[in-house]
């Protein structure tokens, strides 16, 4: 009988968490499609912004000896982030993305061989031919974790199966990640914009252990990385955000020209 109340609690509590346990993006909508092409109408989430000619061409930087990059790669087991930017990147029609990662280095080989010789004449690797990025986005992440231990207080009060469905909300987290992008003009080194974002979710993962036990099943639930979907989905909502304040976006100006002394005069 006490299995039967803790199954049927853990069941109907999730039940009732079916509709926060989707990704939110703080700006509303949910995480977009997975897949992107260059320069066509590829099928992406609604929530994702768009632009309808690009503005220019984009290389990704991630600072990997930043402390969120540790965190990243260390507890959450997570990869870079740069991939997720190129197709983020790619489904807004924002920018022409230019790879300066390991397809550069790849790139420089074949450059290497056809220089030395080895490649066809006719296959036109040469020198002078690559694109030059016009801007550099820099991206980085802010976590946290937050327990439903309040949420557990008022479920104890419900009765029969109160105190077990406060057991459920003692296992569960809500996962949130606050992302920041910023866009520099590499020709400059100006900043040209820079955009928060934000996303949470509820881990459930940690209530396989519960379900296994008395049930029989597993539920899947971290197996899914809810951390990557977060990051993923703020950062949506970060490069939302950086959109549409590009599409607003005026030449900056200072009275005597960027960088010949500036108007805070000093003795």
């Amino acid at each position: 009988m006490r299995k039967t109340l803790f199954t049927l609690a853990a069941v109907l509590f999730m039940t009732s968490l079916a509709a926060c346990s989707d990704m939110q993006l703080m700006g509303g909508g949910k995480s977009p499609d997975s897949t992107a092409v260059a320069g066509s109408n590829a099928p992406t989430a609604d929530s994702m912004h768009h632009c309808s000619t690009p503005l220019g061409t984009l290389a990704v930087y991630e600072d990997q000896r930043s402390s969120w990059y540790q965190l990243l790669t260390s507890q959450y087991q997570l990869p870079s982030t740069v991939p997720v930017l190129k197709l983020l990147v790619q489904q807004s029609n924002c920018f022409v993305i230019v790879d300066r990662g390991n397809a550069l280095d790849t790139a420089l080989g074949e450059r290497a061989l056809g220089a030395a010789g080895e490649i066809r004449a006719t296959s036109r690797i040469k020198k002078g031919r690559m694109v030059a990025a016009d801007y550099t986005m820099t991206p980085s992440i802010t976590f946290s974790s937050q327990n439903a231990g309040s949420l557990g207080g008022v479920l104890s009060m419900i009765p029969v199966v109160g105190n077990y469905a406060a057991q459920v909300a003692g296992q569960i987290n809500t996962k949130s990640a606050s992302t920041t992008l910023t866009l520099v003009d590499n020709r400059s080194t100006v900043q040209v914009a820079a955009a928060t974002g934000s996303a949470r979710n509820m881990d459930i993962g940690a209530l396989g252990s519960i379900m296994s036990t008395h049930t029989g099943g597993t539920i899947a639930g971290y197996a899914d990385t809810p951390e990557g979907k977060v990051i993923v989905a703020a950062f949506t909502d970060s490069l939302n955000n950086l959109v549409d304040s590009l599409k607003q976006y005026k030449t900056q100006h200072v009275k005597g020209g960027l960088g010949n002394g500036g108007r805070l005069k000093v003795d």
